[in-house]
C-alpha cells in the first residue's frame, strides 16, 4: 500500500511552512461520551494535564461584547423598558467613540423585550449593536427575521450531555439541524451567531471541529460572516499550560483557530465563573486567539454569574496599555444605578464596583494612605473610576484612620485636610474608643461618624458633601 504524501503548505497568519492539516470530521457514537473520568458527577470535576502547549496568538482587534440583557436577566427579575434603555445608554458612552464595546445581545420573546429593543434602536448608536438570541428551531427564527436586526445568535449545543439527553438526537442529525437554521438565517440576510454551548464538556475533535470547519466552509461560499460564541457554560474552563481538552481554554481557541481556521474576528468567548475563573478564561481566550469577549454588567447572570463587563474593560487597558477612548468613569455611574434604580446590592467587596473595594480599615494603612495614597491603592481610583479610596473606621484605625476618613468622605481640598494631631480628630478617636471598649465589634458606619463629626464641627464638614 502506498503511503500519501504528506503536503507542505505556507501559512500566511503564522508565516512559516506547516504539514497540511487533518481534516477532522464528525465520529458517530452509540453512546454519549460524557468524559465521566473528568467529570465524575458525585466528585469533584478532574483537571488532567497533557503537558501540550499551544502558542498564544493575540488578535490585532480585541473587543467586548455584552450579554447583559440576555444572560444577565436569566437570573434575576427582569428589567423595566426604562431600565433597559438607561443601561444601553450607559453602555454605549462606557464604549467610547472606538466601540470597544461593540454588541449587546436581546431577548425577543415578551412585548416587553421587543419595546425595550426598539426603543434602544432608535437611539442611532452605532455601538453597542443590537443583536438578539433564539434557540435553534424555526418557531423562534421567525421571531427574528422581520425585526430588522443584522446579526442574531443561534443556540447550538455541542456537548454529548445536550445532544444525547436533551435534544435525543444523534451527532450527524444536531449539526444537520443546526446546519439547517444557519442556512434559514442567510436567506433571509441575518448574520448568524452560532453559541457553541457546553463547549467545555464536548468531544472536541470529533464533533465540534468538524462542525465549526463546515460553517467556516458555509462561511466562505456565501461570504457571509459566520461568528462562532465558544461558551464555557458551566465554567470548566482553566486558563493554565498544558491542561488536556476540553477544559482547556489555550487548546479551544487554538484548535478553532488552527484545526478549524475560524478567523480571530468570528470568535468569541462566553464564560461562567462557577470555578472563579471567569476573568482569567476570558483574558486567556483574547491571548490565545479570540478577538471578542462575552460579558454582562457586574457579572450578572446564571449561576454564579458572567464574565464582569467592567472587569474586562480594566484587563483590556492592562492588555493594550489604553482605555481606547473607554470612560472608566462610567463604570461608578453603573454601580449607582443598579444600587438606587434598580435596588441591586453590589457585594461590597467586589472589585473596582462594591463599597469597599478601595477601603481600608488597617491605622497603619491609613497613616500611609495620609502620606501617599499609592502606596495601599491599586491605581489611582479617584481619577479613573471617580472613586476616591477611603477609609473605614475601626478600633485599629488610630488618628490616621479618623484623619484619612474625615478627608476622603468630605472630599476636603488639600489645603483644608485634617492631620492627626487637629482637635477634632483627638475628640472623634476618644468617642471611636468608647465605642470599641464598651464591646463594639463592628465598624463604625458613616452614618455615626457624621454624627460624630457633627458634635464638634456643627454644620462645618457636611455642607461640602457632594
Amino acid at each position: 500500500m502506498k503511503i500519501p504524501e504528506m503536503k507542505v503548505v505556507y501559512n500566511h497568519h503564522t508565516n512559516v511552512l506547516e504539514q497540511d492539516p487533518y481534516s477532522y470530521t464528525i465520529q458517530e457514537v452509540a453512546e454519549p461520551n460524557l468524559f465521566r473520568s473528568i467529570y465524575p458527577y458525585h466528585e469533584i470535576p478532574k483537571l488532567p494535564f497533557n503537558h501540550r502547549t499551544v502558542p498564544r496568538d493575540m488578535p490585532k482587534e480585541i473587543f467586548l461584547t455584552d450579554t447583559t440583557f440576555r444572560d444577565g436577566q436569566q437570573s434575576r427579575a427582569p428589567y423595566s423598558v426604562r431600565q433597559i434603555v438607561d443601561l444601553f445608554d450607559y453602555l454605549h458612552r462606557l464604549s467610547g467613540p472606538k466601540g470597544v464595546i461593540r454588541q449587546t445581545e436581546f431577548f425577543v420573546y415578551s412585548d416587553r423585550d421587543k419595546e425595550a429593543l426598539f426603543k434602544c434602536l432608535e437611539r442611532g448608536y452605532k455601538y453597542p449593536e443590537v443583536t438578539t438570541w433564539i434557540r435553534a428551531n424555526m418557531n423562534d427564527f421567525k421571531l427574528v427575521r422581520d425585526l430588522g436586526i443584522k446579526e442574531t445568535g443561534i443556540l447550538v449545543s455541542c456537548s454529548d450531555y445536550h445532544i444525547f439527553k436533551k435534544l435525543n438526537m444523534t451527532r450527524h442529525e444536531a449539526m444537520e439541524h443546526y446546519m439547517r437554521i444557519v442556512h434559514d438565517a442567510l436567506e433571509v440576510g441575518l448574520r448568524p451567531r452560532c453559541h457553541f454551548e457546553d463547549l467545555t464538556r464536548a468531544d472536541f475533535y470529533a464533533f465540534v471541529v468538524p462542525f465549526a470547519s463546515g460553517l467556516m466552509e458555509l462561511c466562505r461560499q456565501s461570504g457571509v460572516p459566520i461568528k462562532i460564541r465558544a461558551c464555557d457554560t458551566m465554567g470548566y474552563g482553566v486558563p493554565f499550560v498544558g491542561v488536556a481538552p476540553p477544559r482547556s481554554v489555550p487548546g479551544l481557541i487554538y484548535g478553532l483557530r488552527h484545526y478549524a481556521n475560524v478567523p480571530s474576528l468570528l470568535l468569541e468567548w462566553h464564560g461562567h465563573n462557577d470555578f472563579y475563573k471567569g476573568v482569567a478564561n476570558a483574558s486567556t481566550a483574547w491571548l490565545y486567539g479570540a478577538s471578542a469577549v462575552n460579558c454582562s454588567l457586574l457579572g450578572i447572570g446564571e449561576r454564579t454569574g458572567n464574565v464582569p463587563l467592567e472587569a474586562m474593560v480594566i484587563e483590556y487597558a492592562q492588555l493594550r496599555g489604553t482605555l481606547d477612548g473607554m470612560d472608566p468613569r462610567v463604570i461608578t455611574e453603573i454601580a449607582e444605578y443598579y444600587e438606587k434604580e434598580i435596588g441591586y446590592a453590589v457585594p461590597p467587596m467586589t472589585p473596582f464596583v462594591g463599597r469597599n473595594f478601595n477601603v481600608t480599615r488597617a491605622g497603619i494603612h491609613a497613616d500611609g494612605l495620609m502620606k501617599d495614597e499609592e502606596i495601599y491603592n491599586i491605581f489611582d481610583t479617584g481619577k479613573i473610576l471617580n472613586r476616591p479610596i477611603v477609609a473605614a473606621v475601626s478600633n485599629t484605625s488610630g488618628l490616621a484612620g479618623i484623619a484619612y476618613w474625615i478627608n476622603s468622605y468630605f472630599r476636603l481640598p488639600k489645603e483644608e485636610r485634617v492631620t492627626k494631631k487637629d482637635e477634632i480628630v483627638i475628640k472623634l478617636k476618644e468617642l471611636v474608643d468608647a465605642e470599641f471598649s464598651g464591646g463594639r465589634e463592628v465598624v463604625i458606619s458613616d452614618d455615626e461618624m457624621i454624627a460624630m463629626v457633627e458634635q464638634f464641627a456643627p454644620g462645618k464638614y457636611t455642607r461640602l458633601k457632594k
